[in-house]
């Protein structure tokens, strides 16, 4: 999919993702100290705003100019202290070349690619890392496919923990979780049923 269709879904609707963080990024980022987060593929912003607001300064990262300009307007109506925290960049993330070693904390939320892409993306995000910083991967896993809900239909796109670890062996990255989790999905018809997220957490060793 390409930026101009990512243009027409966020000028489509309000808020696409809705304005709460994905539960995973908050589960897993929330007990790290703040420091210098990068944000790619960002969307309007909902996780870079609500990591902002725990204190840390966010590099928001988007391909999608409609995606980038509701995120800077959603950061301009946010608290100064918040928003202040947050500078926004319409880019590619397969183009754009992050500072190496500089972030705390270098967050992939729902990114899919082919696999022939998502490994040097995974790869760049992994050179923006500080000693001790943390890399979280969130996405559609590939079981979701067959055994969960939304998501992309394209199976080339999804992708498994053990793809993301092997895409990023020899990065120097210590693996601290790489899993399925269960997220539930509310249903038009009050049921709930389960999405199945690929969820992978790595480090750098601090010295």
């Amino acid at each position: 999919m390409d930026n101009r269709a990512w243009d027409d879904r966020y000028a489509d609707a309000d808020l696409v993702w809705g304005a709460e963080p994905n539960r995973w990024v908050a589960r897993e980022t929330g007990p790290l100290p703040p420091g210098r987060a990068l944000d790619l593929a960002a969307g309007e912003g909902r996780n870079a705003l609500w990591l902002a607001g725990r204190g840390w300064r966010v590099t928001a990262v988007d391909f999608s100019s409609v995606g980038v300009e509701r995120g800077r307007r959603l950061t301009a109506e946010a608290p100064a202290e918040v928003g202040g925290r947050v500078t926004w960049v319409c880019a590619d993330v397969l183009a754009y070349e992050p500072e190496r070693g500089a972030y705390e904390l270098v967050l992939l939320s729902y990114l899919h690619l082919p696999a022939g892409e998502r490994g040097p993306a995974l790869r760049t995000a992994a050179g923006a890392l500080a000693p001790g910083g943390s890399l979280l991967v969130v996405g559609h896993d590939t079981t979701n496919l067959t055994e969960g809900t939304g998501g992309p239909k394209d199976a080339r796109v999804l992708f498994t923990p053990a793809d993301v670890l092997a895409d990023l062996a020899g990065a120097g990255l210590e693996a601290v979780r790489a899993e399925r989790v269960l997220r539930p999905v509310p249903q038009p018809d009050g049921r709930t049923v389960d999405a199945v997220d690929a969820l992978v957490l790595l480090r750098r060793p601090a010295g």
